[in-house]
């Protein structure tokens, strides 16, 4: 399996065997896969600064903030490190919004970020990263479904040195036909257009260095693909298994119509990796394909007209038609490429620029020398 890794390596946790198949009775380990002890020095090193930040976006999901939050604090305490919990209230229509305002006046490690409308998934994850503060974040679903007792599974990783650690969802519990089969497409697809060999880009549950996610741009549904963003900024990346429980409170927020829309997000993920910074090389390369194409049509009518004296559009207009389309949507796709280059140079340029070129200034100073 092709995964990205890291350029160097880090203190590591310990985490056996009994961390990936869920004994949790094991008693050498304060959390799934973890000894107390190896957290020493990472837990003083940070004064003010929670050194993990854990955001976690809710819509509608009464049943499920406080068990979330109590299971948290329990998970994270037998840490040991300092952390803080960003829970992102994405437009909620129930009693979401009330429950973790209760639990802010009580918590002085929880951030409460409220939305005005429910902007949906990603934008709710945009919110609480850029109100996060931890060098390492975790993100997870806030319907229970993902275990807080995996948390040190992911800090294990980030501590050998990756980038982003993704969960794997080896045994799902979803529907088979409209969850299952999607999914494993969408995957596959993925996997194969960004590079980067994991199996599961869908799931929430993730961790990253604090420093790389937030220079991710994250809209629309791409919360699902960071770890094909973070690869283009050159992240290393890998994937850890992980517990899925059942919902307990709540419906689901699937539907089926969400996987057309990550289908289109696939198409732009796949252009934004490799065209981001050349799309003239994708544009182009279209319309230089029409031209020559309309161009050769063009040629050998004009022979057949010259050369044989036939009548090209009696005999010949819906091909001479066909040629001049090409020509002008050959030229039209470079154009775009173009205007895809400029766009793209003042991406990376985004100072004003005056519409002139100095020489050199002469400046003469009150004691007569000249600068």
């Amino acid at each position: 399996m092709k995964i990205n890794k890291p350029s160097n390596e880090r203190q590591m946790l310990t985490v056996t065997a009994n961390a990936i198949h869920g004994d949790r009775d094991d008693p050498r380990i304060g959390g799934r896969g973890i000894t107390s002890e190896r957290f020493g020095s990472l837990a003083d090193r940070s004064e003010g600064i929670p050194l993990l930040s854990v955001v976690v976006p809710f819509y509608n999901e009464e049943g499920n903030v406080t068990e979330l939050h109590t299971r948290l604090h329990e998970a994270l305490d037998r840490i040991g490190w300092s952390y803080e919990l960003v829970f992102v209230d994405d437009g909620s229509t129930d009693n979401t919004c009330r429950l973790l305002g209760e639990l802010a006046a009580v918590d002085p490690r929880l951030t409460i970020i409220r939305l005005r409308r429910n902007f949906g998934q990603t934008a709710a994850l945009a919110a609480g990263f850029s109100h996060s503060s931890g060098e390492y974040v975790i993100a997870m679903d806030g319907d229970l479904q993902h275990d807080p007792e995996d948390i040190p599974i992911f800090l294990n990783k980030l501590l050998e040195g990756y980038d982003v650690v993704s969960g794997w969802r080896v045994h799902r519990v979803d529907n088979l036909w409209f969850r299952k089969i999607p999914s494993r497409c969408a995957n596959w697809l993925m996997a194969k257009l960004s590079d980067v060999d994991i199996h599961d880009f869908g799931t929430t549950f993730k961790a990253y260095r604090g420093e790389m996610l937030r220079q991710l741009p994250l809209y629309g549904e791409m919360h699902r693909f960071i770890p094909a963003i973070a690869s283009g900024y050159g992240a290393s990346i890998c994937e850890v298994p992980i517990h899925i429980s059942n919902r307990a409170h709540g419906v689901s927020h699937y539907d089926l119509s969400r996987t057309f829309r990550v289908m289109f997000d696939l198409i732009t993920i796949w252009f934004l990796l490799r065209y981001l910074s050349r799309p003239l090389h994708f544009f182009g390369r279209l319309g230089l394909l029409n031209v020559i194409a309309g161009s050769a049509l063009a040629l050998w009518l004009l022979i057949k007209k010259v050369v044989f004296g036939m009548m090209i559009v009696p005999e010949h207009g819906p091909l001479l038609a066909f040629a001049a389309v090409l020509i002008v949507l050959g030229v039209l796709t470079l154009a775009f490429g173009l205007l895809g280059e400029l766009s793209v140079w003042q991406y990376f340029n985004p100072s004003a620029r005056a519409p002139y070129s100095i020489a050199n200034v002469l400046h003469v100073r009150e004691s007569g020398h000249a600068d």
